[in-house]
Order: C-alpha cells, then sequence, then structure tokens
C-alpha cells in the first residue's frame, strides 16, 4: 500500500480540483458503488431459485444470502475505515473491488451450502473498503456547501446497481440459470477495480475544509466526537432504520411477487427493474437538485424533508404488502421504491458535515454498521423466521411471506422520529466538526 498522500507537501497538490476532475471521480465512485450494490441484492432476485436448489428455508437462505455477507462487512468496516483515514483511499477502494468482484464469480461456482456461504462471506470482506472510501474520497473533491449535493449523485449507484440486479439478472437466470448471473457480474468488477487504480488521483486531505486537525485521531477520539455530535446519533439511526424498513423489505420483495403472482425471476426483474432505474434515479436526482437549492443550505430543511418523504412511504408499503392484486402492488410499487433511494446522498452528506475530515471514513463506516446490521442482518432474517413460524407444514409459501413483511413494514414510522429529532442540534454540531457556520 503506498503512503497516504497527505505525506506529500501541500504545494504540491491544489487545493481546489479542477471541475473536470470533480466530476470524473464522481463518476467513477458511482461505478464503484452501482457494483457494490448490484453484487450485494443480486441474490435477492434469484432468492427462490438458489433455495430450492440449495434446499433450504426461509430463514436458511436469508442467513447464507444476506446475514453472513453482512456480519463480516459491518465489523470489518470499522478497521478498513481506520486504514482509509490514513492511507491511500483510492488503492483501498481498487483493491476492495477487485477482491469483492472475485469472490461474486466464485459465488456462481458454488456446488454445495458451505462454499455458497464462504463466496458471499468473501463478498462482504471485500465491499468493506468500497463505501467508505468513496465518501471519504469525495469529501476531499467537493466543497461543504456541494458535498450532500455530490453524495446525491454518488447515490444513484444504488437505483443502477438495483437495476441491474434486478433487470440484467433475472433475464440472464431466465435464459441460463442463477449461477451465471454471479459471473456475469463478478468479471466487470474486477475490470473497474483496475480503472479506479489507473486513472483515479489521491486528494490531500481536508483541502476544502476550514479545520484540518492533522493527524488522524485515534478510533476511541472519534467515537467520543461522534457520541457528542447528537444530530449525527439521530441522522445515523435514522438512516439505518430507514435501510432496515426499505431495503429490508426489497430483500424479499422478489420472493413475495414470485411466490403470489406466479412469476419467473425475469418477469420479476422486468416490474421491478424499471421502477429502480427510473423512479430510483429520478427521486435521487431529483435530491441532488434540491440539494444544491439556496433554500436547502440549511442542513434542517433538509433532515425535516426526509421524515416527511420516509413517513408517506411507510403508509404506502403497508398497502403493498396487504394486496391481493398485482396491478394495485405495481402502481404502489412506484410510490415505494423511489422512496428507499430519496435518504441516502442527503444522509451520508450531512454526516460528512457533521465529521472533522480525519473523521469521515469511522462516521461512514458506524452508519454503515448499523444501517446493514438492519438491512442485511435483522430484517432479511427476522422475515425468514417468521415466515417461517406462519408457514404451514408443507414449508413457507406466500400467505407466509406477507404475514412477515406486513409485520416489518411499519418500522419506517420510527426511522421518521430520529430524523425531526436531529433538528434541534443539527446547526451547532455542523459548526463544531467543521468551522463552517449554517
Amino acid at each position: 500500500m503506498t503512503a497516504d498522500a497527505d505525506s506529500i507537501p501541500a504545494q504540491a497538490a491544489p487545493r481546489a480540483p479542477s471541475m473536470a476532475t470533480r466530476w470524473y471521480v464522481l463518476v467513477v465512485t458511482v461505478l464503484v458503488y452501482t457494483l457494490s450494490i448490484a453484487d450485494r441484492y443480486v441474490t435477492s432476485t434469484v432468492l427462490d431459485s438458489i433455495r430450492v436448489e440449495l434446499h433450504m428455508s426461509d430463514s436458511g437462505i436469508a442467513f447464507v444470502t444476506g446475514v453472513a455477507l453482512a456480519w463480516f462487512y459491518v465489523i470489518l468496516g470499522f478497521p478498513v475505515s481506520w486504514l482509509i483515514d490514513r492511507f491511500s483511499r483510492r488503492n483501498i477502494i481498487a483493491l476492495s473491488m477487485i477482491a469483492w468482484s472475485a469472490m461474486t464469480t466464485f459465488t456462481g461456482l458454488a456446488r454445495s451450502q458451505l462454499h455458497f456461504l464462504l463466496a458471499r462471506i468473501g463478498v462482504g470482506i471485500g465491499e468493506a473498503g468500497g463505501t467508505p472510501g468513496a465518501n471519504s474520497l469525495l469529501s476531499d473533491y467537493f466543497p461543504v456547501a456541494r458535498r450532500p449535493m455530490a453524495l446525491t449523485i454518488f447515490s444513484l449507484g444504488a437505483p443502477i446497481g438495483a437495476w441491474i440486479a434486478s433487470t440484467i439478472a433475472g433475464a440472464i437466470a431466465d435464459r441460463y440459470g442463477w449461477r451465471q448471473v454471479f459471473i456475469a457480474l463478478g468479471i466487470p468488477g474486477v475490470v473497474a477495480g483496475i480503472v479506479v487504480f489507473l486513472t483515479v488521483r489521491e486528494p490531500r486531505r481536508g483541502q476544502l475544509d476550514h479545520k484540518d486537525e492533522g493527524a488522524a485521531p485515534s478510533f476511541v477520539t472519534t467515537m467520543r466526537f461522534l457520541l457528542q455530535q447528537r444530530s449525527a446519533i439521530h441522522v445515523m439511526i435514522g438512516s439505518a432504520v430507514t435501510a432496515l424498513w426499505g431495503w429490508g423489505l426489497m430483500f424479499w420483495t422478489p420472493a413475495f411477487l414470485q411466490r403470489t403472482y406466479s412469476l419467473t425471476p425475469g418477469q420479476t426483474g422486468d416490474i421491478l427493474g424499471p421502477m429502480h432505474l427510473f423512479g430510483g434515479a429520478a427521486a435521487t436526482l431529483f435530491t441532488g437538485w434540491l440539494l444544491a437549492q439556496p433554500v436547502m443550505a440549511d442542513p434542517r430543511r433538509i433532515v425535516k424533508l426526509l421524515g416527511w418523504w420516509i413517513g408517506a412511504g411507510t403508509v404506502v408499503s403497508i398497502f403493498i404488502y396487504a394486496s391481493h392484486s398485482l396491478a394495485v402492488t405495481k402502481a404502489l410499487c412506484w410510490l415505494f421504491v423511489p422512496s428507499i433511494y430519496f435518504y441516502i446522498g442527503p444522509c451520508f452528506g450531512i454526516l460528512n458535515n457533521l465529521a472533522q475530515p480525519r473523521m469521515r471514513a469511522i462516521f461512514c463506516a458506524a452508519t454503515l454498521f448499523v444501517a446493514n446490521v438492519g438491512n442485511l442482518v435483522i430484517a432479511p432474517q427476522m422475515v425468514g423466521f417468521l415466515s417461517d413460524f406462519a408457514a404451514p407444514p408443507s414449508g413457507p409459501n406466500a400467505a407466509s411471506l406477507q404475514f412477515a413483511l406486513l409485520c416489518l413494514a411499519p418500522t419506517g414510522f420510527w426511522a421518521t422520529a430520529h430524523y425531526f429529532w436531529s433538528v434541534r442540534d443539527l446547526a451547532r454540531d455542523q459548526e463544531r466538526a467543521t468551522g463552517i457556520p449554517v
């Protein structure tokens, strides 16, 4: 691993990267996030196919596809983020991409539950360096006022990745089988990791902030600062519960549609894929445009908007899983699916402004830890257990899965409460972290 770019004298690195350079790095990091989301959530599209071939229950398939990956992903996020705050972020991102993409390929070659489990663990280990590294990198390419906008554009990787994991993966699965889906995703990811290493420059940390604390603080110091930032805690919990609610529901939605309406993975992908790509991208781009407006310069307005948006989406989600009409479900999903993208960019942008420059990767890792414990550990496994509990002796079916999803849907109201609770301390906490008043 190369030395940190901070060891280079300040005059050797420009304090303000050119507009073209900023946007190139933003596009490349969107690619990083896209492949991360696609590799992580592609299992949802082919969940029932894997479950049947490997002879598993709903709780069993939830464990090998979500829980095992998530534990390694979120636990290793902290030590990897410690490295990100000290060494070349570009190198760590590139190495992470190559590692997780290789393990995605091996997932398609798995011939037993154990082989599949080990491959997904490998994906989780590799992905631990991708998103925290990209967030920290972008914060040194875009100034404070433009970070929420930049990280909202970065979050376009989520709808694009979900579209790939739904439509593209579903079409491949229908024609060639679920194994070829993982191989088709893994190989391009290795190439993309090499592109990151060869074309992205490591910027000087904190070059666009008024505060630069010198050496990176210890993990304990960073966490102590985080706990003092009350608004950051509320935004972090709000985003985590939003992920548990929205992405936890989406983890099982393809299987719900396939069981309830007798659809194939490809047909399910044709329904959900455009909702992710067009609905999710539209919500993300609208958010990016909105955050760039002068009226939204005050972050307190942003979190209030998040609260109202997620609250409305929660009501819609309850009706989706209570319905027995495919037409009604499709219509409501066009409202629900975009809502699970609206929060990603604003939350990361706000949290980066609530952290000092050398604490951002750890803040991001802490956010990803609680969010992914929610949406990859608690939600999938809870739904799996509830579905198995409600299932008849013949095994889990559409009715048992519907019951489980209806138990999860109301948790979005919990997230809404935290966004509104964050308002009181937000302005003070941002000035403490960046030196820049609201």
